[in-house]
């Protein structure tokens, strides 16, 4: 899974060449009703690190059929922006310190019961950062 995910992410890899990047995966949450907001565990880097986020990669896998209406966001400590899709990249996040742990968030507006609920199987980051005093 985690070579999938590199094979996939490496043009965004690449391009942080020379600056630093991170990678964090987790298993996912589960979401049983409409109107709830289920949260990952935070997605942070395994060492220190010193700069600010320029580009985020996001990957995540669900069990099932998406359901109609999800709302996907990817946040920090201190900003949320909303995604699209399983996977793809953000700069929504740049100017946000590279050591914040990030966090998915999953909702599904209305009420009533998810039937098949909402299954993340997993949920993964790739954090491209400048260094401090090189912007």
């Amino acid at each position: 899974m985690r070579a999938l995910l590199l094979a996939v992410l490496l043009p965004v890899v690449a391009q942080a060449a020379g600056e630093g990047s991170w990678q964090a995966s987790g298993m996912g949450a589960t979401l049983s009703n409409r109107g709830v907001v289920a949260s990952s565990r935070p997605l942070a880097p395994s060492q220190p690190v010193n700069g600010m986020m320029t580009l985020v990669a996001w990957r995540y896998e669900l069990t099932g059929p998406t359901p109609g209406g999800l709302l996907v966001k990817l946040c920090s400590q201190t900003r949320c922006v909303p995604i699209e899709g399983q996977s793809g990249t953000t700069r929504g996040l740049t100017n946000v310190a590279a050591g914040e742990p990030l966090r998915f968030v999953w909702e599904v507006p209305g009420g009533g019961k998810l039937f098949p609920p909402l299954r993340v199987r997993s949920n993964q980051v790739i954090v491209n950062y400048s260094q401090a005093g090189q912007r």
